[in-house]
């Protein structure tokens, strides 16, 4: 082929990529501050927070970092079928588990919470102001978590069950992404970082702009604001020391059973990023439960005794070779990176 030809056809592929980091350089420079800073503000909600209960085992542990958590070990209130670990949603607190596993307890489930580093009483970590994202540092806290529970002498060899709450929800992904020994996993309002900015700078930036119509259309989709996404993300953790876990990854090398269960009213969460997460996921057992009329973490609120049903049900079905009897083997080496 004449190098002519070679030309021609790169002539568009140059004029694409020049337009591309034309308008990327553009909405950086007008924009990018006012993402930094909506993805810093912090969610309004009511959190939920629960109260100290009789039987329960209070619990302190310690990160990598030589950090203290603390945590609470709820028995079952009958002869064990399993352990759950209970993700936190972002400000709560460890006893929040008590409202949310009521019944998994009532039927056979010890419950371990825990409170991740700055957030209840657990130490504050002075290099760290955490956010409603997944970094790096709360990825450590549940490491912890789980290198705790495998430390108990009534740990169950054949694994446990994870059920998180928004935040909490989404640290469970990520840790049964790396963790065989997590045997199932539910979320409730759980959500990804990048997945959920996207849709939301679509309407943003879209606020700013009030001109050039038609060259918004040609060249703004939605790989576009993913790339402005990626260089928000990576400042923000830049500035803050951190590293933004990606959850979406998570969610493709996930194999264990996945419940994922969400708010049909959530106007934070919308209901079709949570279908997006569903799609990503890789396990062959999933499923999505749309709770109509409920907003973010307020399932529970509404849907009531069919929450704790749907709960239930799914444990059973993945975690009936749990065994009360039975401890982790010292020799064991756990796959979990919580010992790094």
């Amino acid at each position: 082929m004449p190098d002519w030809v070679w030309y021609i056809l790169a002539f568009p592929i140059g004029i694409t990529v020049f337009a591309v980091a034309l308008g990327q350089l553009y909405y950086r420079v007008r924009y990018l501050s006012k993402i930094v800073r909506i993805f810093e503000e912090k969610p309004l909600f009511i959190i939920p927070r629960g109260k100290p209960v009789a039987g329960a085992e209070d619990v302190a542990f310690e990160t990598t970092e030589g950090l203290a958590l603390r945590g609470c070990y709820l028995p079952t209130n009958g002869p064990r079928k399993g352990v759950i670990l209970f993700g936190l949603e972002f400000g709560s607190n460890r006893w929040a588990a008590v409202q949310y596993c009521s019944a998994l307890r009532d039927d056979g489930y010890d419950v371990f919470a825990y409170e991740p580093r700055s957030q209840g009483e657990s130490d504050k970590d002075a290099a760290y102001d955490p956010l409603q994202w997944v970094t790096n540092k709360d990825l450590a806290d549940g490491r912890a978590a789980l290198a705790y529970l495998k430390r108990r002498k009534d740990a169950p060899v054949s694994g446990i069950g994870i059920f998180g709450i928004s935040k909490g929800g989404s640290v469970g992904l990520l840790l049964a992404a790396e963790d065989d020994w997590v045997k199932c996993v539910a979320t409730d309002g759980a959500y990804a970082t990048y997945s959920t900015m996207v849709p939301y700078m679509q309407r943003w930036v879209h606020i700013y702009i009030k001109g050039f119509k038609a060259v918004r259309q040609l060249i703004v989709r939605r790989w576009f604001y993913g790339l402005l996404a990626r260089t928000t993300i990576r400042k923000v953790g830049q500035t803050r020391r951190v590293q933004f876990q990606s959850v979406e990854k998570a969610l493709k090398a996930l194999k264990q059973p996945l419940l994922l269960i969400h708010g049909g009213a959530d106007t934070y969460i919308k209901p079709e990023m949570a279908q997006e997460l569903l799609r990503m996921a890789r396990p062959r057992a999933k499923e999505l439960w749309l709770v109509p009329d409920a907003k973010h973490n307020q399932a529970l609120n509404v849907a009531g005794p069919e929450y704790h049903k749907k709960l239930v049900e799914f444990f059973d079905r993945h975690m009936g070779e749990a065994s009360t009897d039975s401890a982790v083997s010292s020799s064991r080496p756990p796959r979990s990176t919580a010992a790094r």
